[in-house]
């Protein structure tokens, strides 16, 4: 019997549970020529902001080991742009498109979120909660409880879309952060973001990154992705999309039975584009192997040690 890949992520239904990881993905049509749209879960575009965002400068991104560095700071046309000139073609693909946001102040999400409220091809908003709260000297919403959830309550109150809210790992206990945003009104959580790293070029002495420090991605994160996945889902109620260093189907497979609904594939995106039609592949097979019929079933399936 073929297995049922379907997932519902917040009321949203998924064909599969293979998701693209905002920020490598573009706003999805980069990849229309190079894979098959219509055969991912969901699309989540990059960041988009109020207004048009050059993001940082370059050098932005750099290879390491078993890794990648970014530092290119959320740059992207802004929300209307994106809605005059990139949806319409977007959602002639019938994959569920989920717009991922963030600002500098809960002002400019709540101001996204009542923009994005009536457009229909919008099916769930995704906050990147990593952003620095300007309003705090700079502290990142994500990585301070109180502020996480106020940001989530600010955006619940206006938007009656799926909120889906990004955890940073860059915190003591992410456990403490997933609960203040699931009791603020969050119907999902992504985890993880990147890693905060940086690199030296020796022979400069100089750091590699004009902004010195970057978000790490890649396999290189992927255990450490894996534990806060498996750590949220014994703390929440709420649906986890799982990601960082999904490379494969296996990998994937990992973060579904540490407890993860759905997976998001990030870098691996620039590897392969066709990477997350394959892995969605590789769990079908996986399932039928192992006489799985149903994700659930999967999803809870996780062993003692031996």
């Amino acid at each position: 019997m073929q297995p049922d890949l379907r997932v519902r992520i917040a009321g949203l239904e998924l064909k599969n549970p293979v998701l693209t990881a905002s920020g490598t993905f573009g706003y999805g049509l980069e990849y229309a020529e190079a894979t098959d749209l219509s055969r991912i879960g969901a699309i989540i575009v990059k960041g988009l902001s109020l207004l048009p965002s050059q993001g940082n400068p370059e050098p932005r991104v750099v290879e390491t080991a078993a890794g990648l560095l970014n530092a290119v700071g959320l740059e992207n046309i802004g929300v209307e742009a994106f809605l005059e000139h990139k949806l319409p073609r977007l959602k002639a693909w019938g994959t569920p498109v989920i717009a991922n946001l963030y600002g500098k102040s809960e002002d400019d999400y709540q101001k996204l979120a009542l923009r994005l409220e009536n457009e229909p091809d919008i099916k769930a908003l995704e906050l990147n909660i990593s952003c620095p709260n300007v309003k705090a000297g700079g502290l990142a919403f994500g990585t301070d409880p109180s502020a996480a959830a106020k940001l989530t309550e600010t955006v619940r109150r206006v938007s009656t879309k799926p909120l889906i809210v990004k955890l940073s790992p860059n915190v003591t206990d992410i456990k403490v952060i997933a609960r203040s945003v699931e009791a603020a009104g969050a119907d999902a959580l992504s985890l993880i973001n990147t890693l905060t790293g940086m690199s030296i070029d020796v022979k400069t002495r100089k750091p590699r990154l004009a902004n010195i420090t970057g978000g790490l991605s890649g396999p290189a994160i992927k255990p450490v992705a894996l534990r806060m996945v498996w750590e949220t889902a014994s703390c929440v109620k709420i649906p986890i999309i799982g990601l960082g260093g999904i490379m494969n189907a296996e990998d994937a497979i990992e973060f579904i039975l540490a407890g993860a609904s759905a997976v998001a594939v990030g870098t691996a995106n620039f590897i392969d584009p066709k990477t997350t039609i394959k892995i969605a592949d590789g769990i079908a097979d996986y399932m039928r192997r192992n006489a799985f019929l149903s994700l659930e079933a999967l999803r809870g399936s996780l062993l003692p040690p031996v």
